[in-house]
């Protein structure tokens, strides 16, 4: 994998992050294939290698031993006759139900003829470790629906249905539905149930369906989580995720909740098509997205590439007084990173002056716990870069809003919804608040609480040294305690091939 012929990446280009995932040069968003196999995570993702803007796409493909430092490989899938390849999903097919070799890893992905504008269904496969790629010779495997255009993103798992029965599910984002399409082989699939038209939020497209079994709160009991990007319409603008908890028989979803119901995986701008590795080994449900918002992806102000992924997350199911809701943390994987640790502790915030840590770094890890007082107006911390440019991230107990407030982060003026203040409705419930956040270069994480809440958010700021400073408007409040853990970079290579 990570060979001393492989070239480092470099990370010198203003923007580019150390700790996210991003490509060399050129274009990239969805992420795609996802499945870990013999000790490599691998992201394949939509990527086109001529420009830094959309155009025909192709699968990426990098691997990784721990979902924090990568290596790029060749491109995996090129546009054939039958149109661009567009996003879907991997599978290793451990029992060679289709027939192409034992433990072969599967690859399902969209046709999208651009004459036409018709969408189908294809698959691949690799019996070496997805470094070489044969496109199956009987594809489409899922032809165009008649009068459906949007018809793509193919995400398939393996139902298991008890005393060693069970077979294959594949989800494609149909409009604002999500069919689902069962088969024993992987080639000859059967249309069967749908969900959607009506269910949740249908301000955009859906598009990049994910579907998953979670336990509650780590117990018996279990609820099926189904996943869909959203194009237009999310919390903070423009594109998002939301998702649906309910039952999964092998054939049709029932959502638990009403269908006005909309809950969102993140409230911040930039966490798209997220998609989970299949087949991993350690019970965790793992799960990364594009870092971008369609509102702006074209006209960040990044230089020879355009494209980054979000930090891997571990995602879990907790019960809530508004019934069962995703859970989400950073990976531990990550504390590799830390290099040097900083604490406070039970520091007053004075209204005033507030309270500056004295410290400043590219990259932090920052956890904050607040005692919160319900009389203060607004409290939490500036990400500061110069004396100008800061991004904003707190609470305002009277209305109960966590907030991302990005007007002042930096280079916001290529888009005029870059600046917006992005709201998250919360409810403390033991008077005590906690931030635990990731600061890149270009890019930061928020998880609140145990993950109930997350903002995930690209900012672009004139100077990649960050300074924190505390505030409290009208009332002093307390941070119990402070963490920060300054970090290395992630190690990014680039297979020679692949250059």
């Amino acid at each position: 994998m990570m060979k001393n012929s492989n070239v480092i990446m470099d990370l010198s280009e203003p923007l580019r992050p150390l700790l996210h995932f991003s490509v060399p040069k050129n274009w990239m968003n969805d992420p795609n294939g996802m499945v870990f196999y013999k000790g490599e995570y691998h992201l394949f993702y939509q990527y086109y290698p001529d420009d830094t803007k959309w155009g025909p796409m192709h699968w990426g493909h990098a691997v990784s031993p721990d979902m924090v430092n990568w290596t790029h490989l060749p491109i995996a899938l090129y546009p054939d006759e039958l149109g661009y390849i567009f996003s879907g999903g991997a599978v290793i097919d451990w029992h060679n139900t289709a027939g192409f070799g034992e433990e072969a890893m599967i690859a399902f992905y969209t046709y999208h003829d651009p004459d036409s504008e018709k969408q189908s269904q294809a698959l691949a496969y690799s019996v070496d470790n997805g470094r070489s790629w044969i496109k199956y010779q009987g594809n489409p495997i899922i032809p165009t629906p008649p009068n459906l255009q949007n018809f793509r993103d193919p995400k398939v798992i393996w139902y298991d249905a008890g005393n060693g029965a069970g077979h294959w599910v594949m989800l494609i984002a149909a409009g604002n539905a999500i069919q689902f399409y069962t088969s024993s082989d992987m080639v000859n699939w059967e249309r069967k149930g749908r969900f959607g038209f009506g269910q949740g939020a249908a301000t955009g497209v859906w598009e990049t369906p994910d579907m998953f079994e979670l336990s509650i709160d780590g117990g018996a009991e279990t609820r099926w989580v189904l996943t869909v990007g959203l194009g237009a319409g999310a919390p903070a603008g423009g594109s998002g995720m939301q998702y649906f908890v309910g039952q999964f028989n092998g054939y049709e979803f029932v959502n638990d909740n009403s269908k006005e119901t909309v809950l969102w995986a993140d409230y911040g701008a930039d966490f798209y098509a997220a998609q989970s590795w299949s087949d991993t080994l350690d019970g965790r449900q793992l799960w990364l997205a594009w870092m971008n918002n369609w509102q702006y992806a074209t006209q960040i102000p990044t230089s020879t590439w355009r494209g980054a992924m979000s930090l891997p997350r571990e995602v879990g199911l907790t019960e809530t007084e508004k019934g069962y809701q995703l859970v989400q943390k950073p990976i531990a994987e990550l504390q590799q990173l830390r290099v040097e640790h900083f604490a406070w502790q039970m520091v007053t915030i004075p209204i005033e002056a507030g309270f500056k840590p004295n410290l400043t770094a590219p990259l932090m890890e920052i956890v904050a716990i607040f005692e919160v007082d319900a009389a203060v107006d607004q409290f939490g911390f500036r990400l500061v870069s110069d004396d100008d440019a800061y991004t904003a991230v707190g609470y305002r107990p009277k209305n109960r809003h966590l907030f991302v407030d990005r007007s002042q982060a930096g280079l916001s003026n290529f888009h005029e919804a870059f600046g917006d203040t992005h709201l998250a409705e919360y409810r403390i419930s033991n008077q005590l608040l906690r931030f635990h956040m990731f600061v890149d270069s270009s890019a930061f994480v928020l998880f609140v609480d145990e993950g109930l809440v997350t903002f995930n958010e690209r900012v672009f700021p004139t100077n990649n040294q960050f300074s924190l400073h505390f505030f409290s408007e009208n009332k002093s409040v307390i941070l119990k305690s402070l963490d920060v853990y300054l970090l290395s970079p992630a190690q990014f290579f680039v297979e020679a091939a692949a250059e």
